[in-house]
């Protein structure tokens, strides 16, 4: 009897000394293609969902339409909406089927919620007509001048999460977005390019990025309450499978879930 309340003593106690688990993090990617089809969206966005299955700090739910991306009450039973999330990512292009009050509620999902927002790639090369969309993830595709090449870059902030894999300078075999209506005031540049090995006589480079020699990567941004990040890297499959990249997007999403911290004010010009 003694061994048995003994037992059931110490079961109780390790029962209620166990850590509790931190609850996981709700992930919404969004694949919708309006525009240029990118072969790497699938093998990007599966890679994020192993990284968060991995890692046990987040659940991604991928979709290839817009459909939850709304705050109203969806017909279907089983369907999340926006309320059920804490972090947007879109590898995405064009003018999504999204209506004016999905595109209300996305903006309010940010910047009011304080709710994390992740663009990869070709999401600056997104919802042109919606000024609103730019103002939040931070600019706009404007040409890659160079097309998939050796770029040539400079880790400004290596103190970001995730960009510890990185070395202060290093070249990355991939397509490079020139920016526009980028405001170096509201933004924290984590990555940009060396403008002094670029060649900048080739026709499709702007006259705006001529003259400033501005080539942001990747930055990050608030949104009113909320976290905003966006990266250039990751057209081609490949750049997927590399540790650092995986890294440098899984400390992004964690940063812009609110789970880590990092000084973004505007870098010094």
């Amino acid at each position: 009897m003694y061994r048995l309340s003994l037992a059931l003593f110490l079961g109780f106690a390790l029962t209620v000394s166990a850590p509790s688990q931190p609850k996981r993090k709700k992930l919404l990617a969004i694949g919708e293609v309006k525009g240029f089809q990118h072969d790497s969206v699938s093998h990007a966005l599966a890679t994020i969902e192993r990284l968060g299955q991995e890692s046990g700090v987040y659940d991604t739910y991928i979709r290839t339409d817009a459909q939850l991306l709304t705050k109203q009450k969806l017909e279907a039973g089983n369907a999340k909406n926006l309320n059920y999330f804490d972090a947007v990512i879109f590898y995405t292009t064009g003018e999504l089927d999204m209506d004016d009050q999905q595109k209300k509620d996305l903006l309010s999902f940010v910047h009011d919620d304080g709710k994390g927002f992740i663009g990869i790639h070709s999401a600056i090369d997104t919802f042109y007509k919606w000024p609103e969309y730019g103002e939040m993830i931070g600019g706009y595709f404007n040409q890659h001048p160079w097309g998939v090449f050796d770029a040539p870059m400079v880790v400004v902030d290596p103190k970001f999460p995730g960009m510890q894999l990185f070395p202060p300078t290093f070249t990355f075999k991939d397509e490079i977005y020139q920016v526009k209506n980028f405001n170096p005031d509201q933004t924290h540049v984590i990555i940009r390019m060396d403008p002094s090995k670029l060649d900048l006589s080739n026709p499709r480079v702007s006259d705006e990025r001529r003259a400033d020699k501005n080539y942001p990567v990747s930055w990050a941004k608030m949104y009113g309450k909320g976290r905003v990040y966006y990266s250039t890297l990751g057209h081609r499959e490949e750049s997927w499978d590399r540790k650092d990249v995986q890294t440098m997007y899984f400390e992004a999403i964690k940063w812009a879930l609110g789970l880590t911290n990092a000084d973004i004010a505007p870098n010094p010009k």
